[in-house]
């Protein structure tokens, strides 16, 4: 029996710990032959030593990502836990940023494929809440969704919610023929066309039905607490101030969440205004949030959209 005691001097504890002890549960549930008690800022770990010294080269290097970075995620915590190559941390989110984030039907991989999309990754590995900002095409939505499709495939999440507001609609959807899913499709289409290249059509229409992966209306989300769950809201350059705040405020403490937009495509009426510039502006330096701004040479589609970009961005009324 060998008995190891760490201190935590370095760090704060909380963000070690995790809420509610979250955190050492999770290193708990990865050393289940080790007795692990935690006082103020020391660790005591005890149990056979191979056990002990595996525990301790993880528990350093999360303590060196937190001296680093100050905060960390529970989903990276328990990647950090479940990285059986040996290669740290200090490559732990980069290692390899063409990896295959998503293996599709029919063969088709997805991955990053552009810098900002790539850094979009790596965000998403260190942040709970992250805002994807750039024009049409440049792969923030796609990525998003992958990302979400990662996460569930990994069991890292119960499921995944798609919202998006129905500004055509204004957001008054009653009148429309059909179901609640049937009344929001069409402005979820794009969410959708990722899914379909990236879970078989099947399995899709099986999450689908049990509402694993789920349509949220933007407008139909007030009252909710989003737990265990990878939460995209795409277009949010057309959600309101308080429609932002109400999004944000719905995700639960085992929660992800990608806010896309393009400030340049605003289609609310002319007397709102979009609460994606502010939500940005404020909340930028919080911990845990992550900020990208995607541009013209992240775009994937049609090679003349660049030049569509940079045309319109040159010539703003």
């Amino acid at each position: 029996m060998t008995e190891s005691i760490i201190n935590l001097d370095s760090i704060n504890p909380i963000e070690f710990f995790g809420v509610n002890n979250g955190k050492l549960d999770l290193l708990k549930k990865k050393f289940p032959l080790l007795k692990i008690l935690s006082r103020g800022t020391q660790l005591k770990l005890s149990g056979s030593p191979e056990e002990v010294a595996t525990a301790e080269e993880k528990i350093g290097q999360i303590v060196k990502y937190l001296e680093r970075n100050g905060n960390l995620t529970e989903n990276y915590f328990e990647q950090i836990l479940g990285d059986e190559e040996g290669t740290g941390i200090d490559n732990f989110s980069d290692r390899n940023p063409n990896e295959v984030l998503v293996f599709g039907p029919n063969g088709r991989t997805v991955r990053a494929r552009t810098a900002n999309q790539k850094k979009m990754v790596s965000l998403e590995a260190k942040n709970d809440i992250i805002f994807a900002i750039g024009p049409a095409g440049t792969g923030k939505t796609y990525t998003a969704v992958a990302l979400a499709v990662r996460a569930l495939k990994n069991k890292a999440i119960k499921k995944i919610i798609l919202t998006r507001p129905a500004v055509e609609a204004g957001e008054s959807l009653g009148f429309l023929p059909g179901d609640l899913k049937e009344k929001i499709d069409p402005y979820l289409r794009p969410l959708y066309d990722a899914l379909d290249d990236m879970i078989p059509a099947e399995k899709l229409s099986y999450y689908m039905a049990n509402r694993i992966i789920e349509i949220a209306p933007l407008a139909y989300m007030r009252g909710r607490t989003l737990d265990n769950s990878f939460i995209i809201l795409d277009e949010a350059q057309n959600a309101t101030d308080l429609q932002i705040k109400m999004f944000l405020t719905r995700i639960g403490a085992s929660a992800k969440a990608i806010i896309t937009g393009d400030l340049t495509q605003i289609d609310l009426p002319k007397n709102q205004k979009s609460g994606l510039e502010k939500a940005t502006r404020i909340l930028r330096n919080i911990e845990g949030i992550g900020y990208l701004e995607l541009d013209e040479e992240d775009v994937v589609r049609h090679r003349l959209v660049k030049a569509i970009i940079r045309a319109y961005d040159a010539n703003k009324d």
